[in-house]
């Protein structure tokens, strides 16, 4: 086996990017099940306030889902040495939040690319971030049905 497969900072970025995923899924789950009620609760001729808070609710979900994947990142760049974001002007959080969002959403802009055993938690950032925004887009379309149903 290769040396660096075993390595601590390895190890704990696995664990890191299980326990990252592990929260987006569940907190998209919980913000999903309040949502579905929530709008459900409104009254049909509040049309603009129900897409409004449905459209909003969910960028600030997937944000949130950014965010933590960049708080990880700046954990893991602040203190282990074999992995690093290449390109970065410097590895504070902003730029870990930046690489986050480039990653989750899959844009890959390729300014930014992670060096080392960092490269498993952005792989598997960027796995996540397409079934949470597919997701998100699923249940979208379900709540414009049940919307367009009652109007």
């Amino acid at each position: 086996m290769n040396e660096s497969a075993l390595s601590l900072e390895g190890l704990t970025i696995v664990a890191l990017t299980g326990a990252l995923v592990i929260c987006c899924v569940l907190f998209h789950y919980e913000a999903f099940t309040v949502l579905h009620k929530t709008l459900g609760r409104l009254q049909v001729h509040v049309r603009r306030r129900r897409i409004l808070l449905l459209m909003f609710s969910l960028l600030a979900l997937h944000v949130g889902e950014i965010w933590l994947f960049g708080l990880g990142y700046d954990l893991i760049l602040s203190h282990h040495g074999a992995s690093e974001i290449r390109g970065a002007q410097d590895q504070g959080l902003l730029e870990s939040v930046y690489f986050s969002a480039v990653v989750y959403t899959t844009l890959g802009l390729g300014d930014l690319a992670p060096v080392g055993p960092l490269r498993f938690m952005a792989g598997t950032e960027s796995l996540t971030g397409f079934l949470l925004i597919t997701w998100s887009a699923s249940f979208t379309f379900l709540e414009m049905q049940r919307f367009w149903k009652n109007t």
